[in-house]
């Protein structure tokens, strides 16, 4: 006699196994046919084969790309282009750096970056004189803030800049803010609520409702942008929050961050004109949003943008260009050290032919997971002749480089996979003798603070460290 009940759970089993396999090889071959990084995607295939609910489940949530989509037409583009261009060729006669034409000219042709000339900067290296700067200009403001920030925290210092948004949007300042919804998935929406009720037009970035649960969590927009009535701007590495100020429990929050007077806040109004009309879908492209700008310094400065979206990886690119070109040194401040291929072997070749690379991290992070990610790299910069730092004397979210007493960036984007493959970033690039040795004072001061580490004691490490650094490694291009 027939066992139905069996024949059933034995025809379910098998319809199982047959619709799992299945959703397996076809996730597989999706990943191999999107011709990503060869490195992605053996790291997606072997979790998948070994991994596979686990691998299925990050996948639908973090893998899938969405590079294809366009956030802004190219006219509409080109009408947002239109005022900074024209500023751009009205200048005299730019001197561009001979070592620097070839970076300068990158940015132009990927990212329309425009290098603006005769800029002012000042750096700051703590929170406390970044926020007292940022208030100071804020309230100056006469026509509009525009303030963009991957973090704003609902503390002290969060309700003090939105207090004083408020203020000024009583007296008339327009005042548009963007804020990630990841990066504030914890901020009570009556934070948001009370600035959008005073008249603030407030946005978040890609709005999830679950953010461990969707693919979006993987594209956020990393940006730290503030530009006050078209002539004042800030960007680096610095969120709206207290710990900025406060530090950590081992130690200071040590960052960098720098104003910007002078035609370059026109590439700081682009990249956040540009977002906004992402969030809002409304072009902005008076002329107050770009006001005629005196001279007030002499840095040449570019500012470049790179998001997910889009053919080319431009700041990731440009870093390459740099290091590649450097001639005597090139030094780098990172709290997160995943390198591409690209960025890890142009450091290698660099050091190799006798240029001075430095890499300086904190000793201790606020990711275990990529603190031990980034230390599976150092052996590999180490052997080709790197010079590698840990900072003691707290938290280093400093992404900051300088080089041959020319270049530095400062910015928000880290060294890793995720900041040059999946968040929007922005960087300053400036190309001049002043910023470059102040900011290089600024890493010898950092560096006084900082152990070295030497291959033949890095070596010595327990295996079982070294163990839990190479699965890590596995998943760099994922994290």
């Amino acid at each position: 006699m027939i066992d139905w009940n069996l024949l059933a759970s034995q025809i379910a089993t098998v319809a199982f196994d047959i619709l799992y396999f299945g959703a397996i090889i076809g996730t597989i071959i999706i990943v191999v046919l999107d011709n990503r990084n060869p490195v992605k995607t053996m790291a997606w295939v072997l979790i998948l084969m070994f991994l596979p609910v686990v691998g299925l489940i990050f996948y639908f949530f973090f893998g899938r790309s969405q590079r294809r989509e366009r956030i802004i037409g190219k006219k509409s583009y080109g009408r947002l282009l239109k005022k900074p261009m024209a500023e751009y060729l009205a200048q005299d006669s730019s001197i561009l750096p001979d070592q620097y034409h070839r970076l300068i000219h990158l940015f132009q042709q990927t990212n329309q970056a425009f290098p603006f000339e005769c800029n002012r900067m000042e750096a700051f290296t703590g929170g406390y004189s970044m926020l007292q700067a940022l208030l100071h200009e804020l309230q100056k403001a006469r026509q509009h803030i525009h303030l963009e920030f991957y973090i704003f925290e609902d503390d002290a210092v969060g309700r003090l800049v939105r207090d004083v948004l408020i203020a000024k949007a009583r007296e008339g300042v327009e005042v548009r803010v963007i804020y990630d919804d990841v990066g504030c998935w914890h901020v009570p929406h009556l934070f948001f609520e009370e600035m959008r009720n005073e008249g603030i037009e407030v946005r978040s970035f890609l709005k999830v409702l679950f953010p461990l649960f969707t693919s979006k969590v993987n594209y956020r927009n990393h940006r730290k942008i503030v530009v006050i009535d078209g002539v004042v701007g800030f960007v680096g590495g610095m969120n709206l929050a207290e710990r900025y100020m406060r530090g950590v429990s081992w130690g200071v929050w040590r960052d960098t961050h720098i104003l910007l007077e002078g035609k370059a806040v026109h590439g700081l109004q682009t990249a956040f004109l540009l977002d906004w009309y992402f969030v809002d879908r409304t072009l902005l492209t008076a002329s107050s949003y770009f006001p005629k700008i005196d001279s007030h310094g002499d840095s040449l400065v570019q500012v470049v943008t790179s998001e997910p979206i889009g053919p080319w990886k431009e700041i990731m690119q440009g870093l390459t260009l740099a290091i590649s070109s450097a001639r005597k040194y090139f030094y780098i401040q990172t709290p997160y050290f995943l390198p591409t291929e690209q960025i890890l072997s142009a450091m290698q070749v660099a050091a190799l032919a006798g240029v001075d690379v430095r890499l300086m991290l904190p000793e201790r992070a606020d990711n275990r997971i990529t603190h031990l990610g980034s230390h599976s790299y150092l052996a590999d910069v180490l052997r080709a002749g790197v010079k590698v730092y840990f900072y003691k004397k707290g938290f280093l979210h400093s992404k900051l480089m300088i080089s041959d007493d020319m270049l530095s960036t400062i910015g928000s984007t880290n060294v890793d996979f995720r900041s040059f493959e999946h968040n929007f970033e922005v960087n300053a690039f400036i190309y001049g003798t002043e910023t470059a040795l102040q900011m290089k004072d600024i890493f010898m001061e950092d560096q006084r603070e900082c152990t070295q580490v030497f291959l033949k004691n890095w070596e010595k490490r327990p295996w079982h460290r070294k163990a839990k650094e190479s699965v890590v490694r596995l998943l760099a291009p994922l994290l």
